[in-house]
């Protein structure tokens, strides 16, 4: 007789577990992809200035004052998306907005920046993509906020949008800035 439960409580379980991994997923984005570099130092970096290679902008340049550092590429698609988010916000942030030009030749983006607006206060190009790698970056687009001690605090995978900047953006900005008063 208990033989018989056995294929019964077998298929019981399943069913639990089928209905936990539905639930779960309702309240989790399943395209969160969480970074092991949230709450650490944002590695060291020595990129050229797209504007002008000779210059270059290293990591300890930026200490001092949280900014965003937003990978973006002229082949990705998805920051055709973001882009006019990106102008529309980047003097709202309250912080510079530094443009990442992530495996890109520079003649391709300087022409997708001329051809679309430049929201960013400087732009940095790794052509390579070996920095990249450094910050943990998928792909682009994707935007960390840095502190001004130079702490990653901030990670999003994929093109802002109005949405995730109030929600998500705008509240670690400010706890970003309130760190340093």
């Amino acid at each position: 007789m208990k033989v018989r439960l056995i294929p019964f409580a077998v298929f019981a379980l399943l069913v639990v577990l089928f209905g936990v991994g539905i639930v779960w997923n309702e309240h989790h984005d399943p395209n969160y992809v969480p970074s092991p570099l949230i709450g650490k130092a944002a590695p060291a970096f020595d990129l050229p200035k797209l504007d002008d290679p000779a210059q270059r902008v290293r990591k300890a340049d930026l200490l001092g004052k949280a900014y965003l550092i937003n990978v973006f590429a002229s082949w990705c698609f998805a920051c055709g998306d973001e882009h006019p988010v990106l102008m529309e916000y980047a003097n709202k942030f309250g912080v510079p907005l530094i443009g990442y030009d992530y495996k890109d030749k520079p003649v391709d983006a300087k022409a997708w920046l001329a051809r679309h607006g430049n929201p960013y206060s400087q732009v940095i190009t790794d052509e390579s993509g070996a920095t990249a790698i450094d910050f943990g970056v998928y792909g682009a687009p994707e935007t960390f906020l840095v502190d001004a001690r130079g702490v990653i605090r901030y990670k999003h995978i994929g093109p802002l949008t109005a949405e995730v900047i109030a929600q998500e953006l705008e509240p670690a900005i400010r706890a970003a800035q309130g760190a340093m008063r």
